[in-house]
């Protein structure tokens, strides 16, 4: 079955585009729950004429999310410092939401949906790296430090 999709879906694509996906996966949850339509030659038509018209501004969103991207980059050292225990161990763990506010607060605002920490959240002291993700097609790669809290 293809679908247009009418938002981003985890791991299928992103919005407006035509994917193909199984019947019951469409049937039963993609369109009901509004993130996609089927795709008629008269949805692949009005498809086309959005995206011909958005192609200007896109490249509008595309150069303010480089910019982000260009802000986040230019953070040599990026710490955030947590409770540590015994060793190295830290008292619960640093997730992406903890990521997304500290980055806020050096000025580089990002939603914590777009950060992707390797192995989902960090439990130890040590340097790490995410993955963000500014739009479709402006990813960067982040390193920080994670380090224990001065007592």
């Amino acid at each position: 079955m293809e679908l247009i999709l009418k938002k981003d879906v985890e791991n299928l694509g992103f919005a407006d585009d035509v994917v193909t996906v199984k019947n019951g996966y469409g049937r039963n949850f993609l369109i009901p729950h509004g993130m996609a339509v089927l795709a008629t030659p008269s949805a692949r038509k009005v498809l086309q004429e959005t995206l011909k018209q958005r192609a200007f501004k896109e490249k509008k969103v595309i150069d303010s999310a480089k910019s982000e991207a260009e802000k986040l980059n230019n953070l040599v050292e990026f710490k955030i410092s947590a409770k540590t225990g015994e060793g190295d161990k830290l008292f619960g763990s640093v997730t992406n939401a903890d990521l997304s506010d500290a980055l806020e607060k050096e000025g580089v605002s990002i939603e914590k949906k777009y950060i992707a920490i390797a192995g989902g959240s960090v439990k130890r002291t040590g340097q790490y790296e995410a993955t963000i993700r500014f739009h479709r097609e402006v990813i960067s790669t982040f390193t920080f430090d994670v380090v224990a809290e001065a007592k």
